[in-house]
């Protein structure tokens, strides 16, 4: 019985803080030591059986340890003590340390025992199982706890059985029979509440059954269950992925004439859907409505739409948008200039991503090598040399790294007045350069840097 309980002659099991009784001590001296018998004078077993120990120093034993096999151990060995009864909250902690552990069957057995045992058991304990199946991420066990409480009498609470749902709905092959228990539950007397609805109304949008999706919501006014901004957004998700932006604006003006403020998420998603269906005027008159409905539009509101207007290559448009943040409370972010830098190169309008280049440096922004690259490429192309250098001034004013493809571009062109060598060797040098988008200053580009801020100077003092 002694080698059964202790796994090794060096393992130690503390009682107290004051007293560590050895692992090769009987097991009379596990459950009766005290912390106040001097370690070296334990106390001789009587000729006659002691009492077993409590079923307190009991649990505390097995509370204290980190083995839950061990802990499984003391705990049988208690068990065959005469007339030893363990508290319910010794199967609780065991039953935790076990699952925890992944020992899922003799989970079971402590289960089975309680039952036969006829121990009064609380929801507590099934709340945790629901958890502890949830995190090792098996959804046939947990859809069983449901029914297991119903052999101990216990009603399932809602919250509960939501959250077996959300573990089931999480495994496709798991919907239907997520379906299968919210239809059911009531005969058990649990009744779905809103999140229910919810987290059933998003697995089947989220597969393409946007259907039954909307017959569950249906169901929800007919069983007197209040939706939620959730449920309504969860809809709105559902039609905007099926590309039915018009219905999903039809539910959104339902939504609001019954009270309910959308949330940010709900205006970002069909902010982004009526942009990719290019409806970009209903998109702006959306974002102009927030506010007036009760929720600020924030940054990924405007770049949503900045970012919609200039693909459909409006960057003006854009441009007013990017204007009306400061006004609302929003200032524009990186993506909020990359992308609208980027829309007015795409459109040949140099001179205004220009201006919005030298704005977001100023703002301590770093341009995307592509966007600043294009924005230089352009105004060589326009013939606007000198407003191409000096985007590259300032640009290595602020530290910025050029591309290579940058350097190859700009430098035949400003140095067009240098002999043709000395054009070889500057490019030359610089191509020498790896650069590298962690690199902060290109040491081979200090001269070329020098020639065009005095090229710069030189022309600016010019009549």
């Amino acid at each position: 019985m002694l080698q059964c309980l202790l796994r090794s002659s060096t393992t130690v099991i503390t009682l107290s803080r004051s007293l560590i009784v050895p692992t090769n001590s009987s097991p009379f001296l596990l459950f009766h030591s005290s912390a106040n018998d001097p370690p070296h004078e334990q106390k001789q077993p009587c000729s006659s059986p002691p009492p077993i120990a409590s079923p307190t120093r009991v649990l505390k034993l097995i509370s204290a340890q980190s083995d839950p096999l061990l802990a499984k151990e003391i705990f049988d060995f208690a068990s065959t003590q005469p007339g030893f009864r363990h508290s319910y909250s010794s199967f609780l902690v065991l039953i935790l340390k076990l699952g925890r552990s992944k020992h899922f069957s003799l989970v079971d057995d402590l289960l089975v025992r309680l039952k036969s045992d006829q121990y009064p058991v609380t929801p507590t304990l099934f709340t945790y199982l629901i958890k502890i199946y949830a995190e090792a991420d098996l959804p046939e066990k947990a859809l069983k706890v449901f029914y297991k409480m119903l052999e101990f009498n216990i009603k399932p609470l809602p919250r509960q059985l939501n959250r077996i749902l959300e573990l089931l709905v999480s495994h496709r092959n798991f919907i239907m029979p997520a379906f299968d228990l919210f239809k059911s539950a009531h005969k058990y007397g649990v009744f779905p509440d809103t999140k229910s609805y919810n987290i059933l109304m998003g697995a089947f949008c989220l597969n393409g059954d946007l259907s039954i999706a909307y017959k569950l919501f249906n169901k929800m006014f007919e069983r007197d269950v209040e939706p939620d901004v959730e449920s309504y957004r969860i809809l709105m998700q559902g039609l905007c992925r099926k590309s039915q932006v018009n219905r999903a604006v039809d539910l959104l003006e339902d939504m609001l004439n019954k009270g309910f403020v959308p949330d940010s998420l709900s205006y970002t998603t069909l902010l982004n859907s009526l942009c990719r269906k290019k409806k970009l005027r209903e998109a702006y008159k959306l974002l102009c409505r927030m506010k007036v409905k009760g929720c600020n539009p924030d940054i990924v509101h405007y770049n949503t739409v900045i970012l919609g207007f200039c693909r459909e290559g409006r960057a003006m448009d854009a441009v007013k948008v990017l204007g009306d943040m400061p006004s609302n409370g929003c200032l524009p972010n990186l993506v909020s200039y990359r992308t609208l830098v980027g829309g007015l190169c795409d459109q040949g309008m140099f001179d205004e991503a220009r201006k919005f280049m030298e704005e977001m440096l100023s703002k301590g922004f770093s341009p995307h090598f592509s966007v600043s690259h294009a924005l230089i490429k352009g105004l060589c192309n326009v013939g606007k040399i000198d407003a191409a250098a000096e985007v590259l001034g300032e640009m290595l004013k602020y530290r910025e790294v050029p591309h290579i493809d940058t350097w190859v571009t700009i430098v035949p062109t400003i140095c067009e007045d240098y002999e043709t060598e000395r054009m070889e060797e500057i490019v030359e040098e610089v191509l020498k350069v790896e650069i590298k988008r962690d690199t902060r200053i290109v040491e081979a580009g200090i001269g070329l840097e020098d020639y065009l801020i005095r090229k710069i100077q030189s022309r600016s003092k010019r009549p």
